[in-house]
């Protein structure tokens, strides 16, 4: 049976990123990117696609496990009968390939060993050519190469590498795995234990522009190291999650692939990071964006490759059962060509929070907010997909309204404040129409509460966002009552649902249901503070964090019934809501909105 999805820890190099099991296992996923295979598992378990375990013999779970101080230096422990062992594992920074260095360091007695290493490439369809070569193990199909260096005796059996060893107390045994491309030479073994040292040194020194100060540091602080390493540093994209595939619904088809860039929840992410002291990431991502979007502003994407690449198409292996036979299995995002109104607004609002951070205003960002809002200013009244990126027909969410005001918003403040040159009396006169168009026809009167589009019966935890936006202040009965029917309809055990896919006919285009959306639950913790419920919104806070990982990671959704985490993992969308929501709660503004006459929250 496959792990849980909790039972996984992340590394990475912030160019690709693997996950380690607590039975031992890594599973690598490289990144999609212009130049990258996808080498290892494609999906958490998987063995079909392969899987590297070094574990005791006897075989378990660790008995604990930790990273080391602010780094991604995992380590991982077991007791045994005959002793305790250690096994510490990262991915150093980024030389001229990709690494996973693993030590096994004895802890205590004398250990018995057991590594396997079952190489795949292309999503396991592709088993490689192996032999030994110069000391090392290398491993070649296609494009791909990977090379294995211990001093460990290794052995072939069934397709796949395996070495026994004993490990005794004071003794380090390394591994390094080295990926690269199959036309080039044997690359240069890093050495083991100053690639640990490296990792935790880079690590410990970009966590010290940290200027969190909050009740909850070390919570923030894993959630801000987990976010860094979804970015890529050779562009400044952020990846959504680093996994594909893993279920929202047990068994059921909603399994889709995470690693690309959604320039919404780059966004989000973004204002964690600028919340927190992280300028450089701001400054890189906005460089990104600006060649990522470059260009006819219809083509606009709601999300894109970590190099900008534009073309995404999704595609199914049958070959792989997926998680606990969840399927089909996906790589590539069919929801890259959605109409989803609202990311013209989240990029305006995005590029506002880099130039209200400080970042010097940039001539070629403002010329494409320009063009963005000529097209923002012709398309704002068309359906749209929503942020859900539903798969049934285009509808008016109310949401997607809301953020085409906010670019609207952003833009008169722009021009007003900063003093750059745009026709701010007609995107007044735009914002002021979008505003009482939503309140018009995205409100229920009879229920008290906006609604998930117009005309529906149904409710959308993104109405939680409207405050924080600036549409309106929390002091609204309007906003009163949308949260008290979102606390009522929506929830799951106090848990937030992002809708009810069966209501309003199965507005999502799929089959069955899903977990509860927890960086909508943090959204509900900063409504019910916004609101005057600080009480409520700290425990429900708290019941969040309870939720994490031994390692303090969280997926993407939870599952009620099962207690166990469901969805793409880690996940930027759920790490970014920890830390607005511990910095809201802690007394900082994450209020996003440029109007000045709001109340702040």
């Amino acid at each position: 049976m496959a792990l849980l999805i909790e039972d996984y820890a992340l590394l990475g190099d912030l160019q690709t990123a693997a996950l380690v099991g607590r039975d031992g296992s890594v599973d690598w996923l490289c990144l999609p990117r212009f130049d990258s295979p996808a080498c290892f598992a494609a999906l958490l378990g998987d063995e079909e696609a392969g899987r590297w375990q070094l574990a005791p013999a006897s075989g378990g779970l660790a008995t604990r496990r930790r990273y080391r101080g602010d780094s991604l230096v995992l380590e991982t422990e077991w007791d045994t009968p005959h002793g305790s062992v250690r096994v510490i594992d990262c991915m150093p920074p980024r030389g001229a390939s990709a690494d996973v260095v693993r030590v096994v360091e004895g802890v205590s007695g004398s250990v018995p060993m057991r590594m396997d290493l079952r190489l795949r490439f292309d999503y396991g369809k592709v088993v490689p050519w192996v032999r030994h070569h110069d000391g090392a193990l290398s491993a070649i199909a296609g494009p791909d190469a990977v090379w294995l260096h211990t001093g460990v005796a290794l052995h072939g059996h069934d397709m796949t590498t395996t070495a026994e060893f004993m490990v005794r107390a004071g003794e380090r045994v390394p591994f390094v795995l080295t990926h690269t491309a199959s036309h080039l030479p044997q690359p240069r073994a890093v050495e083991a234990e100053r690639a640990i040292a490296d990792t935790e040194s880079f690590w410990t020194e970009w966590m010290s522009q940290c200027t969190y100060q909050g009740p909850w540091p070390e919570a923030v602080r894993r959630a801000l190291v987990t976010l860094k390493a979804l970015t890529y540093a050779p562009t400044g994209g952020i990846v959504a999650a680093a996994t594909t595939s893993l279920p929202e619904q047990w068994g059921g088809p909603r399994n889709w692939d995470y690693r690309y860039c959604w320039l919404r929840d780059a966004t989000f992410t973004l204002q964690a990071l600028l919340g927190t002291g992280f300028v450089d990431e701001a400054r890189a991502w906005r460089e990104w964006l600006v060649r990522a979007v470059a260009g006819d502003p219809s083509k606009l994407q709601i999300m894109y490759g970590l190099d900008g690449s534009r073309r995404l198409p999704e595609q199914e292996l049958p070959w792989l059962p997926g998680y606990e036979g969840a399927s089909p299995v996906r790589i590539g995002n069919g929801a890259a060509d959605q109409f989803q109104l609202d990311v013209w607004g989240e990029v305006l609002d995005g590029l506002h929070l880099a130039r209200e951070a400080g970042l010097p205003t940039d001539e070629t960002a403002w010329d494409l907010q320009r063009a963005l809002l000529d097209h923002l200013e012709g398309h704002w009244q068309d359906p749209d997909n929503g942020l859900w990126e539903v798969r049934g027909p285009r509808r008016h969410f109310t949401h997607s309204k809301v953020m085409a005001w906010a670019g609207m918003d952003r833009a008169v403040h722009t021009v007003t404040a900063h003093g750059l040159d745009g026709p701010v009396d007609r995107w007044r006169e735009i914002r002021d129409r979008i505003h009482a168009d939503v309140c018009a026809k995205g409100f229920d009167t009879a229920r008290n509460t906006f609604t998930q589009f117009y005309g529906s019966q149904g409710l959308d935890a993104a109405l939680l966002l409207l405050p924080r936006v600036g549409f309106l202040p929390w002091d609204d009965p309007r906003m009163h009552g949308t949260v008290d029917a979102i606390r009522k309809e929506l929830c799951d055990d106090g848990f937030v649902l992002r809708y009810r896919p069966e209501a309003d006919d199965g507005v999502d285009g799929l089959p069955g249901t899903e977990g509860a959306f927890l960086v909508c639950t943090f959204w509900l913790a900063d409504a019910l503070h916004g609101t005057g419920r600080p009480d409520e919104a700290r425990d429900l806070f708290e019941k969040l964090l309870d939720l994490r990982n031994d390692v303090g990671l969280l997926s993407e959704e939870y599952d009620t019934a099962t207690g166990r985490h469901m969805g793409n993992t880690p996940q930027a969308f759920s790490m970014e809501g920890l830390v607005n929501t511990a910095r809201l709660l802690g007394g900082a503004s994450v209020r996003t909105s440029a109007r000045k006459d709001e109340q702040a929250l």
